[in-house]
Formats: structure tokens, C-alpha cells, sequence
């Protein structure tokens, strides 16, 4: 382990996922918390998603250059199968992965097994388009599950229903770009979806304790049959969570790179890709909240991209992570690791820096639900077992004063400097007076101990 991870000891055994939060959200919905399967998972909300294959080599998306050929990508359809071939990571560590992770904080990860070319990260028996079949060999996804259950951190598989390679899938004697989307009338297609079955068995009982299941099924999900699906995981894993991308609801929604606007219920429907989505105005009853977890880039691309240099800054990492905390989803920010099998040092230096903040602000995100003071300005709110948290986005000097505060608050304490803070309280509001101007680049945050 090295020297960062030991510093953070003591903070990552207060915020470590895993079983390890003792205390449940005053806001929860108990039916919700009283099932494992879901308490982990909205208690942990910051977590690592990887975007890995051969696709690397060529600083390409996975499967979009063969699904949209452009002059964008520069590579063919046959560039882009040939590139398994010399596909050799001679530098993966999964223990690397872990520690990278850590290093933000991070309480899960999600790995691409399989994306939508069909090229797979684990040894299937039921295809030659997989890693064991590279130059490099090994079985990724076997090395990255034992690390992580020698080392305690949850993984999770994303596994995408489409499958180009597979001629159950659609008539591969055609280009992709042709018939990306599946051809469910043919007669093959039960061949794929029994290929599906077979695959999904295969994760679900070769790499041990799987925490959730990502499908990701581009248009018409529900040509793949997702009961048929669901029936097998919950068979196989029972405490396995399923995203919603597979044509039924499954057990949370995935807006992808962006953050609703408003906090998220179960009776609406999420787009992964519609940034105007709009859901309760205000915060609802907690039998209304819908689980959900928003999955975003650091750059402008999943995959690796050796020209993609648009990163996002720390800062706007650390605001998108409260922004999402304090409508009580999850944060699922995307690493893609390089053609060597190393998390390029711009990624690795933003999650540190993510680290470092949630290390003195941790309580206010991990082990939380959505706050009580929604669609204020400058203001983010989330809510503990005895604990309201306030993050002040904007820079604050003097007072600070919080409408339809109805709670009761006993003390008011500054994270950052662990100093008390004088506050007065009415039926109304609650005003706190800040003992130095707060400048608010990385967000300081105020912990309103209520009563």
C-alpha cells in the first residue's frame, strides 16, 4: 500500500463501502436500506468506471469508429478488429487500479467485460475475440476481481447486450455501420440471446461477488428479453444490482454525462443521453426517490485518447460530485487506461486531488441522501444520520442565511478548520455567521449537527 493510501487510514475506514457504515440516512427509504443489495450502493456515491480494450491502441472510442465511420476516427473496420492482435498491456496492475482508486476515495468500480465490438476482457469459452487470445494472454478481469477481493474494494461488471461479432446478432457478412442495432427478426436471434446467458453465467460464477451488472443497449432495449436477464442474475448473485439499460427499470437509472437537474423519482424515466430532463421540483418523499448514478468522462472520451487533453479541473470534478450527493445519486467518473495498462498521470492527478478534498469533507458526501434545502443558489445540501451538510459554491462573507431550514440545529461546524460557528435559528431560517470569507474554489462545506 503505499504511503498516500496509509495516510488516508483513518478516513478510509470511516468511509470505506462494503458493510462498513454502521449508521443508516435519516432521509433513506427504510424498505430500500433494509435490503443490502441497495443500501451499499447509496451510501457509497463516488465510484470508478473503465473503459478498456484494444480500441486503446488507437486512441479511438470503443465500437463508435465502426459503428459511425468518420473521418473523426481515421480507421477502417478491419483497422479496427485487427487491432486485438497487438493488443499487450504489459504494465497492468490491478493492484495499481485499486490504488489509483483509493487514492480518490472511490468505494466501487465498474470494468468494461464486454463493450459493443464483442470484444471481451475475461476468457469466455464461447468466442476468440477476448483477451486470452491477445499477445498479452491473461485473463484481465480475473486478475482485477482477486485483487479486489484481497483488498476489499466492490467491482462490478458492465456488460453490454450488443454484440457485433456474433452472426446471432445480425448478419456480420455486412459492415457494422449497416446493422448495428440487432436484427431481432431473424431467426438467429435466440442463439444470441442464449450466447448472452451463457456469457453472463460466465461473469456471474467464475470472478466471485459481482456488485452490479451495467448494461449498456443502445436503441430498443427491450429486443433482449431483460426479465429473461434479470431472472438469471438474481439467480445467480441475488445481491447483484442491474442499471436500467437493458429495457426494464432494474434497480437504477443512468443519466450519462450529465446531472439531473432536480432530484430523480420513480415516476419518471431517465434518458441516458437527454440533458433537459427534469424530474421533482423540490425534495420528495422518500419512498418517491429513484435510485441513480450519473457516469461522466474526465475528458472528452471514454476510451483512451492520446489527443483528447480537455480535461475537466479538479474543482469542476469535486462540484459535480456534491452537485450529485445532494440529489442522492451516485458519481461513476470514468478512467480509460492507456495501451500499457497505466491510468495516464492527468487522471491519476485529478483523483488525487478529488481525494485530498474528501478527506477533510468525506462525512458530507459518503453515507448520505439528498438535502432539505433544494434550488438555491450557491448552495448544495446533503443529509446525514444527525447531520445536515451545506456546500457553499459561491464565494460567502459575513452571514450566510438558509430559507425553510425547518430543523431543529445545535451546533454548526466548518470542515475544513473544524471551528465552531456562532448561528441564530427562527421558524423559517437559519443564519450562521462565518468566521472568515469562504472562498468556495473547492467547495467549503458546513455541517449543521440537527436535533
Amino acid at each position: 500500500m503505499s504511503a498516500q493510501i496509509v495516510s488516508r487510514r483513518r478516513f478510509l475506514q470511516l468511509a470505506s463501502a462494503a458493510g462498513a457504515f454502521s449508521m443508516l440516512p435519516r432521509f433513506a427509504h427504510a424498505s430500500d436500506l433494509d435490503d443490502p443489495r441497495m443500501a451499499w450502493f447509496r451510501k457509497a456515491k463516488f465510484g470508478m468506471f473503465i473503459h478498456w480494450g484494444p480500441y486503446s491502441l488507437a486512441s479511438v472510442e470503443a465500437s463508435w469508429p465502426i459503428i459511425r465511420p468518420s473521418e473523426k476516427w481515421k480507421i477502417s473496420e478491419a483497422e479496427y478488429r485487427a487491432l486485438a492482435k497487438q493488443f499487450n498491456p504489459v504494465k497492468f496492475d490491478p493492484d495499481q487500479f485499486i490504488d489509483v482508486a483509493r487514492s480518490a476515495a472511490q468505494q466501487y468500480m465498474v470494468i468494461t467485460t464486454k463493450h459493443h465490438d464483442g470484444f471481451c476482457m475475461f476468457d469466455s469459452d464461447y468466442t476468440n475475440y477476448k483477451i486470452t487470445k491477445t499477445p498479452y494472454g491473461k485473463d484481465i478481469l480475473a486478475m482485477l476481481s482477486e485483487a479486489c477481493k484481497r483488498r476489499g474494494m466492490p467491482l462490478g461488471f458492465y456488460y453490454s447486450p450488443p454484440d457485433f461479432t456474433h452472426p446471432g446478432f445480425r448478419d456480420t457478412s455486412k459492415l457494422t455501420k449497416e446493422n448495428w442495432d440487432g436484427e431481432p427478426d431473424r431467426p438467429e436471434w435466440s442463439s444470441y440471446l442464449y450466447y448472452m446467458e451463457l456469457q453472463l453465467t460466465e461473469l456471474l460464477t467464475r470472478y466471485g461477488d459481482c456488485k452490479v451488472i451495467w448494461f449498456d443497449g443502445l436503441e430498443h432495449q427491450r429486443k433482449y428479453d431483460g426479465q429473461r436477464f434479470l431472472n438469471l442474475i438474481h439467480k445467480l448473485q441475488p445481491n447483484t444490482l442491474v442499471n436500467d439499460r437493458i429495457g426494464v427499470r432494474g434497480d437504477f437509472v443512468t443519466p450519462e454525462q450529465f446531472i439531473p437537474k432536480a432530484i430523480p423519482t420513480k415516476d419518471v424515466e431517465v434518458h441516458a443521453i437527454d440533458t433537459n430532463v427534469v424530474f421533482h421540483d423540490g425534495v420528495p418523499p422518500a419512498s418517491e426517490f429513484q435510485l441513480w448514478e450519473t457516469c461522466m468522462t474526465i475528458n472528452n472520451t471514454w476510451a483512451y485518447n492520446a489527443n483528447d487533453h480537455n480535461f475537466k479541473s479538479t474543482q469542476d470534478l469535486i462540484r459535480a460530485l456534491v452537485e450529485v450527493a445532494s440529489r442522492g445519486g451516485n458519481f461513476l467518473l470514468n478512467v480509460g487506461p492507456q495501451p500499457d495498462g497505466l491510468v495516464q498521470p492527468e487522471f491519476q492527478e485529478r483523483l488525487r486531488g478529488i481525494g485530498n478534498w474528501l478527506e477533510v469533507n468525506g462525512e458530507s458526501i459518503f453515507d448520505t441522501t439528498y438535502g432539505p434545502i433544494q434550488n438555491v443558489a450557491g448552495v448544495r445540501t446533503t443529509s446525514g444520520q444527525d447531520h445536515v451538510y451545506v456546500h457553499l459554491l459561491e464565494p460567502a462573507n459575513g452571514t450566510l442565511a438558509l430559507p425553510d431550514f425547518k430543523r431543529k440545529v445545535a451546533s454548526v461546524r466548518s470542515l475544513a478548520t473544524n471551528q465552531m460557528l456562532r448561528f441564530s435559528q427562527n421558524e423559517r431560517s437559519i443564519t450562521v455567521n462565518l468566521a472568515q470569507p469562504f472562498q468556495a474554489e473547492n467547495v467549503n462545506v458546513l455541517a449543521l449537527r440537527v436535533i
